[in-house]
């Protein structure tokens, strides 16, 4: 891969009464505009976890702007290791993902970065619940024609990760405790998070988005992934209106078995990226010519 110089700078998203989305842009630095390329982390993720950093320096290196950022439901700042505002974690919603991810595709060109995001379709990735949250921005009223690509790496293709007798123990104590296993902080889950999917159960439906969104998707998943079994991409791969692709990592877990801190590209990572940078640069660089 040839190199080329990059630029990266953070930006701040005000959310009014929802608070302020932090995030990070990587760029060709090459004082032109061109096609986005969004990114979503996936539950306990964030933009500085693992092979997210490199992604972003390969696709700006195929010439792309990489918009990455942080759910709000993180509670994460850049630079943060651990989850630092307890209360946005607690109350974090698959409809505020959805928002989150909404409010950084109105605002890519005026507040995100402006004058590095060429007129025209965008692309979106995601890894596991991130995966989720893009999938149902392809299938969205307001941005489903703004999308040109997307890719999802360990998508999940449900947001019940809970059996029935753990809902209702979470419903009798109101949270439910996640321990991150990366750092093994106890984090809390409230139960408007629950009541969140069961409010909103069609706007949230997956295997429903699969079917409705347009726009060419590659999924890329491990076949030995514990977290979200290979059997999950592949539902959502019958539910998909065409054009999709199922990418198969044989002998692969859920990060592609790459960690954090980085500590350099696994095999199956590597074919993760060069399938992606592949993908967008097929479906959404000719888009633009």
């Amino acid at each position: 891969m040839t190199t080329q110089s990059v630029l990266e700078h953070d930006f701040d998203l005000d959310l009014g009464a929802r608070g302020t989305l932090w995030g990070r842009v990587t760029a060709p630095d090459d004082g032109a505009a061109h096609p986005a390329v969004v990114v979503c982390h996936g539950f306990k993720g964030f933009l500085e976890w693992g092979f997210f950093p490199p992604l972003a320096e390969l696709l700006a290196n195929r010439g792309f702007t990489v918009v990455r950022f942080n759910f709000r439901g993180s509670g994460m700042a850049p630079g943060d290791e651990l989850v630092t505002d307890l209360e946005a974690f607690r109350d974090a919603t698959f409809t505020g993902d959805l928002e989150d991810l909404l409010a950084v595709l109105r605002s890519l060109r005026d507040d995100v970065a402006p004058g590095l995001v060429a007129e025209g379709p965008v692309g979106l990735l995601g890894h596991s619940r991130g995966g989720g949250a893009a999938l149902l921005a392809a299938a969205h009223d307001e941005t489903m024609d703004r999308v040109g690509a997307l890719v999802t790496w360990a998508a999940v293709s449900t947001f019940h990760r809970f059996p029935e007798e753990a809902r209702d123990d979470w419903r009798r104590k109101g949270t439910v405790t996640i321990v991150n296993g990366r750092t093994g902080q106890e984090l809390p889950l409230g139960l408007t998070v629950l009541e969140d999917l069961e409010r909103h159960r069609g706007g949230l439906d997956l295997v429903a988005a699969a079917g409705r969104r347009e726009a060419p998707w590659l999924l890329v998943h491990g076949e030995e992934d514990e977290t979200v079994p290979i059997a999950e991409a592949e539902l959502l791969t019958r539910a998909a209106a065409d054009p999709v692709t199922l990418e198969r990592l044989p002998g692969s877990g859920h990060t592609f078995d790459a960690q954090h801190p980085f500590a350099g590209p696994t095999p199956a990572l590597v074919t993760a990226f060069n399938a992606t940078q592949t993908w967008f640069r097929r479906h959404l660089l000719q888009a633009h010519d």
